[in-house]
């Protein structure tokens, strides 16, 4: 499966140590430049998004699409979801890891399949990878501050069956 990541799915996940759950669950990862970029700014903050380019799993791949990448940027996204969008469509990602609401929006009227880190954490949990997904989700809103509504946490947790 080809599937492109922004920043917010990776950087949260490497803060709390649970990066392995995307490995195990898609295999490798495909970023461009402009998330590695973001990636290495989270790590100042969280040291442990510093071993994201380093993983054999995860692809950094530019973008040759400048145009479509100028377009997005011109519908308020910001570099690395820009050039995440771009390098689905351009490679024809089966998958795009996007939880920025705008981002997932103009990424599904341009055709993309999408998933965000709630969406990532249900799937591990259905398919045996975390037992689970309420302590990770409570380390993701203390540890790396990564914002659930009231309304989310509790439907994720009735979906995972941990309501």
């Amino acid at each position: 499966m080809t599937v492109v990541s922004n920043t917010s799915p990776i950087s949260n996940l490497a803060a709390i140590g649970h990066l392995d759950l995307l490995q195990r669950l898609y295999g490798s990862i495909t970023i461009p430049q402009a998330v590695a970029n973001e990636i290495a700014k989270v790590a100042t903050i969280y040291i442990q998004a510093a071993s994201v380019p380093n993983q054999p799993w995860i692809t950094i791949q530019a973008v040759n699409d400048a145009v479509t990448v100028e377009r997005l940027r011109g519908e308020k996204l910001d570099a690395g979801e820009s050039e995440a969008i771009a390098l689905a469509l351009e490679i024809g990602a089966e998958l795009l890891l996007i939880d920025e609401q705008l981002g997932r929006k103009i990424a599904i009227n341009e055709g993309l399949n999408i998933t965000g880190l709630v969406g990532v954490l249900l799937e591990a949990k259905n398919r045996g990878f975390a037992s689970k997904i309420k302590p990770i989700v409570d380390a993701l809103v203390i540890q790396a501050r990564f914002r659930v509504s009231s309304q989310l946490y509790a439907e994720v947790l009735r979906l995972a069956g941990e309501a």
